[in-house]
């Protein structure tokens, strides 16, 4: 299991699936439970507070307008990780007075896979964000390799790293557009 802090440079998996039944979902986890202890990848759980302890997950995702972080921790201890959806400055600061071990905000551009959440933040509004706060942030919405340069550079390195879904599962080829992603984190923290 991890530690309630991602290692730089590490990769998390999280399993994000509202359509399946808990059963479906947790045998899901297991599956990728065994992937990601392989790889040393941190397996975090959707909302699903449950499936995550049953299937051993390093930790948890909260949506907004989930569980609150200190009724999460209840549940899970405190060794797993919890994460926290944001998309204003105030959500950030919320989570961060709340415990939670991370935040992912946005959406920073357009999403390339859902919507709804409202006009993209954009770099500027995410460099506030990461400032205002010392818990790590995480990007997300929108975001493919040359952007995550972008993201990473617009904040002085302060963004601990991005948060993809649409332009890994969107692409024709998501094992390499996910190296792609990969290797543009390493280049720019590198420098």
């Amino acid at each position: 299991m991890a530690s309630r802090e991602f290692a730089r440079g590490s990769v998390a998996l999280q399993l994000r699936e509202k359509d399946l039944t808990a059963r479906d979902l947790y045998n899901l986890a297991l599956r990728l439970r065994d992937v990601c202890t392989r790889t040393g990848t941190a397996l975090l759980v959707n909302d699903r507070i449950d499936v995550a302890l049953a299937a051993g997950a390093d930790g948890i995702h909260l949506p907004a307008g989930s569980f609150a972080v200190a009724d999460a921790r209840a549940l899970l201890g405190p060794a797993r990780l919890i994460g926290v959806s944001t998309h204003s400055v105030g959500d950030v600061a919320k989570a961060a007075a709340a415990g939670a071990d991370f935040a992912v905000f946005g959406p920073v551009y357009d999403p390339i896979s859902k919507s709804g959440y409202g006009a993209p933040r954009g770099l500027e509004e995410l460099r506030a964000v990461v400032v205002s706060v010392s818990t790590p942030m995480y990007a997300i919405g929108g975001i493919t390799a040359a952007r995550t340069r972008d993201v990473m550079r617009a904040t002085s390195d302060g963004t601990a790293g991005v948060a993809v879904i649409g332009s890994v599962f969107g692409a024709k080829a998501p094992a390499d557009a996910a190296r792609e992603i990969l290797t543009a984190l390493a280049v720019t923290r590198s420098r």
